[in-house]
């Protein structure tokens, strides 16, 4: 059995005293935060809003297809500054990034949950990749949309969502990186790698073959 507190903890979201005990223990690490009596919620970490967004381009093409190896030339990483805001307009779909960089240690797993104060403006910042596993270490990538019926304003700093940590029944036989590490290390918002998938790429060769 997994034991990284006093406590028998595992299987169970943690609160933020156990936050910050893992935290001394070097289990998490939020490197750049920067305000901990604001961030630190009861059962939760708020992350802040990067300065970095990358964009869709209108492209002539009938779609995005995850066989290709390209996906990024399909995207315009732009910067805003600090003060400055971003326009997500009704209906868009961006890529943004956190300023805040996780690391987790094998036995526990982390969440990217919405703020509910941005999700009553229509903001949704993960579409689907909500899910971190044990051993990631990198900025998180946001997929932000807005369901909204007019734009919305967000600023570089903001805090834009919150992680919610658990720990696991036992430690993992692998842990992120070893077997999959698309986004290892990952800094920025980083575009879809998914055509890095081993079984992706036997269909690809086996397409090619035909």
């Amino acid at each position: 059995m997994l034991i990284l507190l006093p406590e028998k903890i595992d299987g169970m979201i943690l609160s933020d005293k156990h936050i910050k005990r893992l935290m001394e223990l070097g289990k998490i690490k939020i490197i750049g935060m920067e305000n901990p009596e604001i961030q630190i919620q009861p059962s939760s970490v708020d992350l802040r809003l990067g300065n970095e967004f990358r964009i869709f381009k209108t492209v002539s093409i009938p779609y995005l297809d995850p066989l290709d190896c390209s996906l990024e030339k399909y995207t315009e990483l732009i910067h805003v500054e600090d003060g400055k805001p971003f326009l997500i307009h009704p209906g868009d779909f961006v890529l943004g990034t956190t300023k805040e960089r996780i690391e987790i240690g094998n036995g526990i797993v982390a969440r990217i949950e919405g703020r509910s104060s941005l999700g009553r403006l229509g903001i949704i910042v993960h579409a689907t990749a909500g899910y971190i596993d044990p051993g990631f270490r990198g900025q998180i990538t946001l997929e932000i949309s807005n369901i909204s019926k007019v734009p919305v304003a967000l600023y570089p700093g903001m805090r834009i969502c919150q992680v919610v940590f658990e720990v696991t029944s036992s430690e993992s036989e692998f842990i992120y990186g070893e077997k999959s590490n698309k986004y290892q290390d990952q800094e920025g918002p980083t575009a879809s790698r998914i055509y890095l998938d081993e079984d992706l790429k036997f269909l690809k060769k086996f397409i090619e073959k035909k």
